[in-house]
Parts: C-alpha cells; structure tokens; sequence
C-alpha cells in the first residue's frame, strides 16, 4: 500500500456512508411528499343513480264552473204577485219560485172548459143521426145525399170536441205557467224582480239564476304543445297511462287541498285559436259546497308512470355558460368526468334526467367547488337515489 493509500480507506467509507443517507433521505422526502399529494386529493359526496318506477303529474291553472245553470224566465204575461224564495238559498227541483196573478188564466180555462163542454153535448146526437141514416140508407128511406151531409156533420162535431180538448189542455198549461218553479236542483241567486212587477212570457232578463254546484266543473286549459309533448312520450313508451289516470286531485286558492278528489271527464276537441289551448273538464265532488262557481284553482293531473325515471338532487346540476345544464360525477377510475344532461322537469328537490346518465353512475352532490373533470377525488357514497 503506498503512503497516500491509507488515507483512502476511511475517507471512501465517509463518502459511502454520506451518500446513503443523503439517497435515505431523499427516498424519505419523496414518500412524504407522495403521501401527501394522496392526502391533497379532494374528498366528494357521491349518490349512485338508479331507475325508479314514479307518477308523473302536472298543476295547471283552472276555474270553477256550475254544474248545471238555469235561468229562471216567465212563460206567460202577469204580475208577480210573490216571490216564494229566500235569495242564496238552496231550492229544489220543482219548488215555486214566483206567483204570477192567475185570475186571467183561470177564467181562461174555465172558458175552454166550457166550449168543451158544448161541443161534447152535441155529439152523442149527430152520432145517432149518422146511425140511423146509415139502416135507412141500405133501405132507400134516405137520400146518399143526406147521409153524406150527416157523416159530415159527424166528423165536424168529433173535430170540434178534439179542438176545445186541446183548447182546455192550452188553458191548463198557461194557468199552471202563473207558478214559476225551479227547473233544477241548486242554489238560487239574487231576484230581479219584485212583487209587483210586470214580467212577459221568454223576456230577455231573467228573474233570477239557479245553479247547481254538487258536483261543480273545473274547468282547465292545457296547451297544445305540452298534449303533443305528452302524447310523444306515451307513443315512445317513456310514459305509461292507465284507467287510474283519471283522478285530479284540486288545490284552493290557499294552496289547501280539496277533501274530494275530481275525476276526468273529456278533453275538448277544439283548440282555442287566442291561447293555442284546449279545455280539460273535470268533475269534483262538491257537497259542503267549499267551491264555488268562478273560483280560481289548481288541478294536479296525473300524466302517466315513468317506470324507468333517474331522478338527481338539484344541487348536483350546473349550467355552462350557454345555459347547457351538465353535473360531475366519478368515473371507474376515480376521476371526475363532466356528462351533459336533457331535464325534463323539477320533482319536488329533484330533477327528472330524460338523457346524460345512466343506472350506476356517482353524480356529486357535495365537494363540486373544490373538483373539476380529470382530477382524482375520494368518494364518499350518500346512497341510492330510490325514493322521492
């Protein structure tokens, strides 16, 4: 070993001994920071997405309207001698309602009855003289000519006892017509009329209003775009309807709902050329008669069961900035991606997806802020989008 060699020795384990723990030391830096860039990844609340069967309604604006109307008008000439009512009051079918004065008309009738009378008294005579002009005729006793005036003669007293019978039956009409009575059952409104008045037979004012509200309409109009939205949907199968389609259930006017539910009658078959709109009739039972003709209500009608609807929470959708809605969701790889959705409409906090996701997917519903598409996120799951 030459003299400068015995230095060598303990320097070159100093120098091996440095640079392990420098590579030590640096392998320990790159662990920490390796941990560290695994703790920075954000964490995110997920909910897995699943098709679930669901009723689908729509609210639409409507008005009351009374099941049936009359309007109270006198069929004969007089005065009002009564009125027989109290105003918003309940009357039923049949009930007087006016008492025109019937002197007139009962001496009409007894006229007519009179008539009757006479002509009925000089039948029974004629119709034996035709008898017996009939045996004398096969005899020659009489002339044809005879006869035939007789057989007349007959024919016009039967003609003229047929005319007072109708004249009687006229006179019963007219004098029955002095009582003006309800046509149907319901409320009577106010009179216009008092006693004393002059009324004429089918005057244009009519002496007061009968409406009957139990049931009552509601009447609703629907647009023609959403009938032919709605039509579509069922055509492709996205939507099922069934005979359950038909209960409506009423909101009043402060939002309470109605104790009875309506039931769908018929969808009008003209379109209203102002509003593009056609009128859906629905019956509502109405016995405490809370609704009342002309009020303003909402109808929640039942469009069909969507037996394959995705459902997310509101807060997982966003909008680019053309207004395009889109939500986040974790792809297999624990990447954020970014899909792009179709919505069809809001369900109570959630919205109706129509296209964009698919059963199994992890939309994000917590930690949007703090992630964007392509980053590695921790997921923690909320649940399955399975009940509303």
């Amino acid at each position: 070993m030459e003299p400068n060699d015995k230095f060598c020795g303990p320097l070159t384990w100093i120098t091996v001994f440095t640079l392990m723990f420098v590579s030590m030391a640096v392998g320990g830096c790159g662990g920490k920071d390796k941990a560290q860039k695994q703790q920075v990844a954000p964490e995110v609340t997920v909910v897995m997405v699943a098709p679930r069967k669901i009723d689908l309604t729509t609210e639409l604006p409507g008005r009351t309207a009374a099941f049936r109307v009359a309007e109270i008008r006198p069929q004969v000439n007089g005065i009002i001698r009564e009125r027989l009512f109290r105003e918003g009051s309940d009357v039923a079918a049949g009930q007087v309602l006016y008492q025109i004065d019937p002197a007139t008309f009962q001496a009409a009738f007894e006229n007519a009855k009179a008539a009757l009378g006479r002509a009925e008294a000089n039948l029974p005579a004629i119709r034996s003289r035709s008898d017996r002009y009939k045996e004398l005729l096969d005899s020659r006793a009489v002339s044809k000519q005879d006869y035939d005036d007789v057989v007349a003669a007959l024919k016009q007293a039967e003609s003229d006892v047929e005319f007072h019978k109708a004249a009687v039956e006229t006179a019963r009409i007219n004098l029955g017509y002095t009582q003006v009575v309800a046509p149907i059952s319901g409320r009577i409104g106010r009179s216009n009329v008092s006693d004393g008045a002059l009324v004429t037979a089918h005057q244009p004012m009519e002496l007061a209003t009968i409406q009957q509200m139990d049931p009552i309409y509601v009447d609703v109009p629907q647009s023609t775009s959403e009938l032919l939205e709605l039509r579509a949907r069922v055509q492709a199968g996205s939507l099922h309807r069934g005979a359950s389609q038909r209960s409506v259930k009423i909101l009043l006017e402060n939002g309470a709902e109605h104790a009875r539910e309506g039931t769908l009658q018929f969808q009008d078959v003209t379109v209203d050329s102002t509003t593009g709109s056609v009128i859906l009739r629905i019956v509502v039972p109405n016995p405490q008669g809370i609704l009342l003709p002309g009020m303003f209500v909402r109808a929640v009608i039942p469009e069909g069961v969507n037996r394959q609807a995705i459902l997310i929470p509101q807060q997982s959708v966003m909008r680019d900035p053309k207004g395009n809605p889109f939500t986040l969701a974790v792809d297999g790889d624990g990447k954020v991606v970014q899909k792009p959705l179709s919505l069809e409409r809001a369900i109570g906090n959630r919205w109706l997806v129509s296209k964009g996701l698919e059963a199994g997917d992890n939309v994000i519903v917590e930690g949007v802020q703090k992630v964007r598409p392509g980053v590695p996120v921790r997921t923690i799951p909320l649940g399955v989008e399975t009940e509303l």
